[in-house]
């Protein structure tokens, strides 16, 4: 309860922050993207992990102004990367299932952007399989009113979740995002490969 009280008060008192991690084209060395990832710099505690309060954020609702403040934020950098002529290509931003089913997020996404200058093109919205599959109906439209405005989609986890290929081809996803469980020793362990 206090981590929730405190959560709630670190959007409001500005203690989160994102950094961005690059895409770089192994071929050409070229950074042609990054992804946004949040962390919370707590006044006591110092760095709590994401893995320790994303999950309580989930749990309590506290992911939809955390989800907003994290889009907001990336959308602000993208706009600022483009005033100052550093091209970035697409951010990506992680979207929890809450988000996604009890938000009209392609809305508040639309909404966001025009607010912050920030074009939709270079918008990757990033979604984990299990959250798709939650509501699977619900998923698809949402993922394509998403689309319909230019924004990419990527499933991230892919292959920690029971959804098939056959099903996620129907879906207007881009980018499929491999499990590092089944990557993470491709050069060691020839199962892997």
């Amino acid at each position: 309860l206090q981590m929730e009280r405190e959560l709630e008060a670190a959007v409001e008192k500005g203690q989160l922050s994102l950094h961005f991690q690059p895409k770089v084209d192994l071929a050409t060395g070229e950074v042609i993207g990054a992804e946004a990832l949040v962390r919370w710099h707590h006044p006591e505690r110092g760095m709590i992990s994401p893995a320790k309060f994303i999950p309580l954020a989930e749990e309590t609702g506290l992911i939809l102004p955390v989800g907003e403040w994290v889009l907001r934020a990336a959308c602000r950098q993208v706009r600022a990367w483009t005033e100052t002529g550093l091209y970035t290509g697409r951010v990506g931003v992680n979207v929890s299932a809450v988000q996604l089913h009890r938000q009209h997020l392609p809305g508040l996404v639309e909404r966001v952007a025009q607010e912050e200058g920030c074009p939709l093109d270079r918008l990757e919205l990033e979604l984990t399989e299990a959250s798709i599959m939650a509501d699977t109906e619900a998923s698809a439209r949402a993922l394509r009113e998403l689309r319909e405005r230019g924004i990419e989609l990527a499933v991230d986890d892919f292959g920690t979740g029971y959804s098939s290929l056959g099903y996620l081809k129907n879906l207007p996803l881009d980018t499929l995002k491999i499990d590092k469980s089944f990557v993470g020793d491709v050069s060691e362990d020839a199962s892997d490969a």
